[in-house]
């Protein structure tokens, strides 16, 4: 008896064992297969239908790494921009005789611009690059430079950078070049543009911003603003007297663009001796770009706060001379209302307006856009901006295709990729030294020194458009 008890509870055991087993089948092959489904198939298993583990689990587990690979090469794709065609720039112009010769001379205005493939189609990356490092492998140009008083007790300097070489047509041209925002001569991407430029035979004259060199102390309360021209027409004059054959090329680069637009048309005697200008990724005007600069699109409100910590790194370097002054417009209310600031509108409207004793940020904006004054340009002008910089918004770039279309001395190039003064150019990952924009600006240059060497002599630059009226026997 005792041994069939024994038996029987071994029995016992068995049964329960295959039971577990049972239940732990059936619960694993509920979660890991789809054919199972709360109807008939749990019926069928109390019926005594014995379910394996789906031999499917090692290939959805291969899915699922699929699934997540698939995700980041999208996310690489999208941020990166792959997908984006190369393509020419976009041109706007007039069909005059000289936009017809300078784009046929200038092949870079007409031929596919090819970024970098693995990031260069990134308008952020661009624009984040050419921030960080300026350019890769900078040269070191040499220059002297130069120290010019001005009437309220400032003091502006710039860097003169004699050519390398003879100029192809054999004149004496100057390249007079304005920097971005807060830039000066010691910038890799302006010792790039003025490495290229003294080998293609050209002298530049580099404006350094008033206050923007660490090294040099103001001696007036007052430093650039966002249009004020008086440090760049010091500039001009300079060159003017002392190169008295020279012709003129007149380069800006961002802000630098707004300022020497807004040069040239404040006055016609301003135009004198130039032969071009070129502008390079400036916004046109600052009331217009005001709004956009607080929109999160493309990032815009990130990059405005970026800025606007670099312009107040500026301001406090030289809180002694812009604060401390008798004669200083500003008080220490303002300098508390800075600290606070996050917005490059917010430090112009402490700060920047007051230089110039505008009443609002509205009129300061109006005041010192190019916008109201580039309509008054005549000579050759080139405008070229990038579809993808994440600085300038796309409704700013109706008033320079608007221009294009209604002056004949106007060509705007719109890229494709180029983010804001990037343009960098390579095959896959690292990019040349030299960009599109460097070249471009000179090649534009080259065919303007040419058109004017080998011009009907009743025609210049600035009214190419216009016949040459038939001589009388």
């Amino acid at each position: 008896m005792e041994r069939q008890g024994v038996a029987y509870r071994l029995n016992e055991a068995r049964s329960e064992i295959r039971e577990g087993e049972h239940d732990l089948t059936r619960s694993l092959s509920y979660f890991y297969t789809q054919e199972v489904k709360p109807t008939r198939s749990t019926m069928s298993s109390h019926e005594g239908e014995v379910h394996t583990i789906a031999p499917e689990l090692p290939a959805m587990f291969d899915g699922m790494k699929l699934a997540a690979v698939a995700t980041v090469l999208y996310v690489i794709v999208r941020c990166l921009n792959l997908k984006s065609p190369t393509a020419p720039p976009e041109i706007s112009y007039q069909d005059t005789p000289l936009n017809r010769f300078l784009l046929k001379s200038c092949p870079l205005l007409t031929k596919e611009y090819i970024p970098p493939l693995l990031w260069g189609k990134s308008g952020h990356l661009q624009t984040a690059l050419y921030g960080k490092m300026g350019r890769v492998s900078s040269p070191h140009p040499y220059g002297l430079r130069k120290y010019l008083p001005m009437q309220d007790g400032a003091t502006s300097t710039f860097d003169l950078f004699e050519p390398q070489g003879d100029h192809r047509t054999g004149d004496d041209v100057t390249m007079v070049i304005c920097p971005g925002i807060g830039n000066h001569s010691e910038k890799h991407y302006i010792r790039t543009f003025v490495d290229h430029s003294q080998k293609q035979g050209y002298r530049c004259a580099v404006l350094n911003h008033l206050g923007a060199l660490p090294n040099i102390e103001l001696t007036s309360p007052r430093m650039f603003t966002y249009g004020c021209t008086w440090e760049f027409a010091s500039m001009v004059a300079y060159i003017k007297k002392m190169y008295s054959q020279s012709q003129l090329i007149v380069v800006g680069f961002s802000l630098g663009g707004n300022i020497v637009c807004k040069f040239l048309g404040e006055n016609r005697t301003n135009q004198e001796r130039v032969l071009c200008c070129v502008s390079v990724c400036q916004g046109y005007s600052a009331l217009r770009a005001q709004e956009t600069f607080l929109q999160w699109d493309q990032c815009r409100r990130f990059y405005n706060f970026l800025m606007a910590d670099n312009m107040k790194k500026i301001i406090l370097s030289h809180r002694g001379s812009l604060f401390g002054s008798s004669s200083s417009k500003m008080q220490d209310a303002d300098l508390s209302r800075l600290y606070a600031a996050t917005s490059l509108m917010q430090i112009d409207d402490i700060i920047m307006r007051k230089f110039h004793d505008h009443d609002s940020l509205k009129e300061y904006y109006e005041k010192e856009s190019c916008v109201h004054y580039i309509h008054n340009v005549n000579v050759p002008l080139l405008l070229v901006n990038s579809a993808d910089d994440p600085l300038v918004h796309q409704s700013l770039l109706t008033i320079p295709r608007t221009l294009a279309e209604k002056k004949p001395n106007a060509i705007f190039a719109l890229t494709l990729h180029g983010g804001h003064l990037g343009f960098f150019e390579g095959a896959v990952l690292f990019p040349q030294p030299l960009t599109w924009m460097d070249k471009v600006i000179v090649g534009y240059a080259n065919a303007i020194c040419q058109w004017e060497r080998q011009k009907p002599p009743c025609q210049s630059a600035s009214d190419s458009e216009k016949p040459c009226s038939e001589e009388k026997p």
